[in-house]
């Protein structure tokens, strides 16, 4: 069995994209979909196992994969580890900035300290390796670079440090866009909603018992599933998306829509899109 992508075989041929976060969940996905489309896949993250297990996959599929380790709130790290794609690949025709995280908390128990390190996660890295790969190669010969924040519409109680970090990335993306066009360098984001992935795993139970509840608030009556924020993903890195840029997709279901004025539905009557051959079971 391969991925089950809805875009055409060969869509990527001949072109390199690096993933950050590609050692699992959205990230492991997208960097499978960008593979099995022909594209040499650079992929990054800060656990040699994870990426090591997800290249073996890919490879194991037919496609091409690197690996590369790198903090990328590290500035010299993320430097080398351009230098590194480069030299191995020749190129880098797409950047996915999906590497983040965050942890459930009151806004008054957030520390400074706390705060800033949400930050560096969610904006600062995500700026560095913008950056650096504009500077390095896009700048000269254009690229579309694919920025993934969340569902932050209307605010993000009890995570309003990643809400702040994830609004600058926003901004920070439609400025890069204007800026960087005449290098034909196009620049979007993917916002996720509630997605069933590993990132489901990190948070404690207790939790995790309240992020099961915003199912229940979606208008389309559930998660998302990695294949389906791969997909948008996949479109805006792809020429079908051209004259695109400086926007975003949303992939929530709906959920920013939902209005205390109105009644939702009960039940979900639209099938999550089954692309992703290798999904790994998830909490739900």
């Amino acid at each position: 069995m391969s991925y089950r992508s809805a875009f055409r075989h060969g869509l990527f041929e001949d072109r390199c994209v690096i993933v950050t976060g590609g050692g699992s969940g959205i990230g492991r996905c997208a960097a499978h979909e960008l593979a099995a489309l022909g594209a040499d896949v650079a992929i990054v993250g800060r656990t040699a196992e994870k990426l090591e297990v997800v290249k073996a996959e890919i490879e194991q599929d037919g496609g091409k994969a690197s690996t590369h380790i790198c903090d990328i709130r590290e500035e010299a790290q993320v430097q080398a580890t351009i230098d590194a794609v480069l030299a191995q690949h020749g190129r880098i025709d797409g950047l996915v900035n999906n590497a983040g995280g965050q942890y459930r908390a009151a806004l008054k128990s957030i520390s400074t300290k706390g705060f800033e390190a949400v930050v560096r996660n969610n904006l600062t890295g995500g700026f560095i390796f913008m950056r650096e790969v504009y500077t390095r190669w896009m700048e000269v010969h254009g690229g579309s670079i694919v920025n993934i924040i969340a569902d932050i519409w209307n605010g993000w109680p009890n995570f309003a440090h990643s809400g702040a970090a994830r609004g600058g990335m926003l901004t920070l993306s439609q400025s890069a866009a204007s800026e960087w066009a005449g290098s034909g360098v196009r620049v979007n984001v993917v916002a996720p909603g509630g997605i069933a992935s590993s990132g489901f795993d990190t948070y404690t139970p207790e939790a995790f018992e309240e992020i099961r509840k915003v199912a229940s608030g979606v208008p389309l009556q559930r998660f998302g599933n990695e294949a389906e924020v791969s997909s948008a993903i996949v479109y805006l890195l792809s020429p079908a998306a051209s004259y695109i840029t400086g926007t975003y997709i949303r992939v929530d279901g709906g959920s920013p829509n939902a209005r205390q004025t109105g009644t939702l539905a009960t039940e979900s009557r639209v099938p999550p899109f089954d692309g992703f051959h290798r999904a790994l079971p998830t909490r739900s």
